[in-house]
């Protein structure tokens, strides 16, 4: 964009704060800064600043679960969904997230967990062997720095736009802040900070939504204007989903269905390291296994206040997302902040979204400097060093970690919509590795060979769909949803297809090193009796998390009218 042109679209966005607002601004950032203090206290080993001591409770943990992914790239990635997409948005949500959310917690957690692992690349250490164990550790380090690099880059463009402030002030200010109270607290800090801002982003988005909706006459009024405009099929989430029916995502059921709903998903929910490091804090097995379903009550009503507000501002601002119009999709939410709120509670709506770019850029450094430390530096670079060595690692990754991520922020810079861009990292990352852990958690005779190609395989082979055959023009997929959903499909079978002939052709680890890490092996103390008051009826997992996925079917009913 040239310089004229960002120039006017920051003047058109920008926002009327005050000294309220910037007071309100301003005690959010120190009450974020004395957690990181009041927390320091507790970490004294490497085992604290990692993973909390493994001593927190469920509701906090299944909190710190939906806030990590709760960043500003999803608050704006997914508002510009809506505004792009329509209602087909939903589907990331109720049936992009809660089944694979479900499954890690009934099914997935037992194995992390009961090994005592303390990161996701650690358990196919003991599954697979070292191979895959370094190849799955660097592409982790890999995607966490880029996907924070994606939070830094839309909170410098979005500060510059609504506050005017340079894209560099909000890049130094948001990433001191973030280094700050993980470098003293560690996750402990990051997820007790998650939790608060987990209420200061709904606070924020809540008044927006409801403002909004009633400025478009509600419910009726909005339904009507956009059927008006982009047809009947635009607000209903399986409309023109047909086979050959061209539609705005560029994607029919089958493909929404396995692409997004099974690989996808399942393949960032199960094993996305930045969202199982919460669960992995958890204080036992019990409060590890609920803290995904506690989170997906709250995320499956995510969409009233995210894709909802997507949908508002195209309605009041129909500008969005048209060529030479000066907005993309992704400024749908300051477009509304610009338009309804007053002062204070703008301060308010300013403040929860620096928070949700906060948690999300956290969520992944976090991850970030626990699988580096442990996984690259201790386990290949210096092993045998003594605990404090290894937590003053920590500390100094967790810096490194935030500059990484400053200097990716640009990358993201070439997409429109920013959700389309970490929708292909996951399908490049997440769904091969999905692809080996369920292979290996249910398959005895998988090798470690299997492993290690099968995840190398997979990764080249989403790279390849994209880059060389979608961005080519050789497959006609209309648009960079569609193309993720096919290259997750491509890459989960091309995965699978490597492993099962690889393990076909090489020897299997002893059945005795399996015992705790494949379905059907429990070890004795994997699943220890629940504790006290973790037996009572609501707390148990079965019951959250098919109620869970009864719910979120429950919500596809307004869609589908």
């Amino acid at each position: 964009m040239p310089q004229l042109a960002e120039e006017q679209l920051a003047q058109g966005l920008r926002l009327p704060v005050n000294a309220l607002d910037y007071a309100i601004l301003i005690v959010y950032f120190l009450v974020v800064l004395g957690i990181g203090f009041a927390v320091r206290r507790s970490v004294r080993t490497s085992l604290d600043f990692f993973l909390s001591g493994r001593s927190l409770p469920a509701w906090v943990t299944g909190l710190a679960f939906v806030a990590a992914n709760l960043g500003a790239t999803e608050i704006l990635g997914m508002a510009a969904n809506g505004a792009q997409y329509g209602a087909y948005t939903v589907h990331w949500y109720w049936i992009g997230a809660i089944p694979a959310m479900v499954f890690l917690g009934l099914v997935m957690m037992p194995f992390y967990y009961g090994s005592k692992v303390r990161s996701v690349p650690e358990f196919l250490l003991h599954r697979f062997g070292p191979a895959s164990h370094l190849l799955s550790s660097v592409i982790f380090a890999v995607a966490s720095v880029l996907i924070a690099g994606v939070n830094l880059y839309a909170m410098a463009i979005v500060l510059q736009a609504l506050l005017g402030w340079p894209q560099w002030v909000a890049i130094v200010v948001a990433a001191f802040f973030v280094l700050a109270y993980i470098t003293l607290g560690g996750l402990s800090s990051a997820i007790y900070n998650e939790v608060l801002q987990f209420f200061v982003i709904l606070a924020a988005l809540i008044p927006m939504t409801v403002i909004g909706l009633k400025r478009v006459g509600g419910w009726g009024g909005l339904r009507h204007s956009l059927s008006a405009r982009h047809g009947d099929d635009f607000l209903s989430a399986w409309g023109g989903t047909g086979i050959g029916h061209p539609n705005s995502l560029g994607a029919n059921w089958l493909t929404i269905v396995l692409g997004l709903g099974f690989v996808l998903s399942f393949g960032y929910w199960t094993t996305n390291f930045a969202e199982v490091q919460r669960a992995l804090s958890a204080k036992n097995l019990s409060a590890a296994r609920r803290t995904p379903l506690i989170a997906a009550f709250p995320k499956m009503l995510i969409p009233m206040v995210v894709v909802l507000p997507g949908l508002i501002a195209l309605v009041m601002e129909p500008a969005l997302g048209r060529t030479g119009s000066g907005l993309s999709y992704n400024d749908a939410i300051p477009v509304l902040m610009r338009d309804l709120l007053p002062n204070g509670v703008l301060g308010l709506a300013v403040t929860g979204l620096l928070a949700a770019f906060m948690a999300g850029m956290a969520a992944n450094v976090s991850s970030f400097n626990t699988v580096f430390t442990n996984d690259i530096w201790a386990a290949y670079v210096r092993r045998g060093r003594p605990d404090a060595y290894y937590l003053s690692t920590g500390r100094w990754v967790t810096a490194a970690g935030v500059l990484a991520g400053m200097g990716t922020a640009f990358i993201a810079s070439s997409f429109s919509n920013i959700m389309n861009y970490l929708q292909t990292l996951f399908s490049f990352f997440n769904v091969p590795l999905f692809c080996v852990f369920i292979i290996g958690m249910f398959w005895r005779r998988a090798t470690a060979a299997a492993g290690f190609w099968g995840l190398l395989s997979g990764t080249v082979a989403a790279m390849v769909n994209y880059f060389g055959l979608y961005r080519q023009g050789v497959l006609d997929i209309p648009s960079d949803q569609g193309a993720n959903f096919v290259s997750a499909i491509v890459a989960f079978v091309v995965g699978g297809l490597v492993m099962v002939t690889v393990t076909l052709f090489t020897r299997p680890k002893p059945a005795a090193s399996l015992v705790g890490l494949v379905y059907g092996t429990s070890s004795p103390g994997m699943q220890p009796p629940p504790e006290a008051g973790d037996d009572a009826w609501y707390r148990r997992p079965a019951l959250l998390g098919w109620g869970a996925v009864l719910l979120a079917a429950l919500c596809y009913v307004p869609f589908s009218l």
